[in-house]
């Protein structure tokens, strides 16, 4: 396989799954979260999303058409539970219920569990990293092809796991104040990411312009 494919691969998959910008979301999803806890959620993530983009390079859009499921029917589900996780982090819903349950004398803290949505679906393993995987998968014709397209995939994973493990650095450099802007911030621009999913569904189907 040529270096031109290589790099083409490594720039497409590097785009769209965004592992730079995936650490401040990480940040947000499990703030207050102990370096075990996090460092649990990232394996859990990066391992779930590696696997899930693993199964869509082999099989391709058999593994949605085998249960019936469209890619544009995919988007739009994948944007409306994203658009619920958005809203969880513009109003700290999140935050509400962690401190409802502390309050009780024999809560055990509450770590929410972001592993496998929204962190492996849809924001590393999302629609445009499947259909990323499928056509990149489908370009080749032979197993060192192949071989490229998982290599460069599992490549960027693993930035966004050592990324994933720096979040707490990064948290202290930003303090109490800046994590809360940063998670607004973020919360906007995942209910953005969300309906785009869904216009990007419609589109497909014929249903928005």
């Amino acid at each position: 396989m040529d270096s031109a494919f290589l790099i083409t691969s490594f720039a497409t998959l590097f785009v769209v799954i965004d592992p730079i910008g995936l650490t401040p979301v990480f940040i947000a999803l499990t703030v207050g979260a102990n370096a075990k806890h996090r460092r649990a959620v990232a394996i859990r993530a990066c391992v779930i999303a590696a696997i899930l983009l693993t199964l869509f390079a082999l099989f391709g859009e058999a593994v949605l058409g085998f249960i019936g499921i469209s890619m544009p029917a995919f988007r739009i589900a994948g944007g409306i539970l994203l658009f619920l996780t958005a809203l969880d982090m513009l109003f700290e819903r999140r935050n509400k219920r962690r401190e409802g349950q502390a309050s009780e004398a024999d809560a055990e803290p509450d770590h929410p569990d972001p592993s496998v949505f929204p962190l492996a679906i849809p924001l590393i393993a999302g629609p445009g990293a499947i259909a990323s995987i499928i056509l990149l998968s489908g370009q080749t014709s032979d197993l060192a092809g192949f071989a490229t397209v998982l290599g460069v995939m599992f490549g960027v994973i693993a930035m966004v796991f050592v990324l994933f493990l720096s979040s707490g650095m990064l948290e202290r450099a930003l303090g109490k104040t800046g994590i809360t802007v940063v998670t607004r911030l973020l919360g906007m621009l995942l209910a953005a990411l969300s309906v785009q999913f869904v216009l990007d569904g419609l589109r497909a189907f014929g249903v928005a312009a």
